[in-house]
């Protein structure tokens, strides 16, 4: 079995007789040891004393008392968003379960970092054996915002940050990255285009986030997106759902959707509304789900299928919110894995 996503830290979890991931005090020594929370220089005795104590007891309490005593406000607010998240990850049955909570009930103002690195996680388990590299390609998406751009009339993506930081290498200032690589600039580098003659590398380079996503004009990195939704559902819901890609909706009776960010939510309200969406033209992905048991659905939904739409922000940056796969579904009851 091939490995992937070893940034994710599940090789410092445990799999628990349920099927989820168990926290450790690996884990949790593995985010210590992270760049945010090492005691920088001008760190205060306090702030160093609650680190060493914490690298050695990863979960041990922590006083207010103790987060009180740092001197630096910016610290103290790291240090008690960490320990919240320690505390949840340590207290749920699963790493799942925890991802649960927050996606149902709010973030509870921890930084988007850390939701991400909590789906990071979670997903890497709900794709363990995948041979698939248009699916694994599309899983990051749940994690990584992604960088739009169009050529020769399709949809690219790339990772954001990684274009950013291609983008500032590059000499050229008139190409935007992704453009840029398609024509053989040298700037960019090791970014290529998955398809299907370069598809088996992905697992040597699935931590560099390099290989870029033709959503436009690849139907196997769309079914590869719909695939670890159909995935991600069933591992954290246990509901057997099907997912289709579209080229646009044509049903007139369309009854519920569900907005994978905050664009396609506005974009969702609009035509919910009667209204012309603003940004109609930002779609990045559009696709009905539905579910193989309809028992858990709400009754006057029955026999209707789910919409999912996508779309990218004004700076082309496309920010999937996994979370609403689990809060925003039109279900009678939370279930859970």
């Amino acid at each position: 079995m091939r490995e992937f996503w070893v940034s994710s830290g599940h090789h410092l979890t445990r799999r628990g007789d349920h099927g989820g991931l168990v926290a450790t005090p690996e884990l949790v020594m593995a985010y210590l040891a992270r760049p945010e929370l090492m005691p920088p220089e001008e760190a205060c005795d306090a702030e160093r004393a609650l680190h060493a104590a914490l690298m050695a007891d990863p979960f041990r309490p922590v006083s207010d008392a103790e987060l009180g005593a740092l001197a630096d406000p910016d610290a103290r607010e790291n240090w008690a968003f960490m320990v919240h998240f320690r505390d949840l990850l340590r207290d749920a049955p699963s790493l799942e379960a925890a991802y649960l909570a927050l996606a149902r009930g709010g973030a509870r103002g921890l930084p988007p970092i850390m939701l991400n690195q909590l789906c990071h996680l979670v997903l890497r388990n709900a794709l363990e054996g995948c041979e698939d590299p248009y699916m694994l390609r599309a899983g990051e998406l749940f994690y990584r915002p992604q960088k739009a751009t169009f050529h020769d009339g399709t949809l690219l993506l790339g990772d954001a940050e990684v274009v950013e930081v291609q983008q500032a290498q590059a000499q050229s200032s008139h190409q935007t990255p992704l453009t840029a690589l398609i024509d053989d600039v040298p700037q960019f580098g090791n970014l290529e285009v998955m398809n299907d003659d370069n598809g088996w590398t992905y697992w040597s380079r699935s931590d560099a986030h390099t290989m870029v996503m033709n959503i436009g004009a690849n139907a196997k990195a769309r079914e590869g997106l719909a695939r670890v939704i159909e995935r991600w559902i069933g591992h954290l819901l246990g509901l057997t759902v099907k997912v289709e890609p579209l080229a646009k909706v044509e049903d007139s009776d369309w009854r519920w959707f569900v907005g994978l960010d905050s664009e396609g939510t506005k974009i969702g309200n609009a035509l919910w509304s009667g209204k012309s969406p603003e940004r109609s033209d930002s779609i990045v992905t559009l696709m009905r789900m539905t579910f193989a048991d309809e028992t858990a659905v709400k009754p006057d939904l029955r026999g209707k299928p789910i919409y999912l739409i996508g779309a990218m922000d004004r700076d082309q940056i496309w920010r999937l919110k996994p979370q609403n796969l689990v809060a925003g579904l039109p279900l009678i009851e939370q279930v859970a894995s």
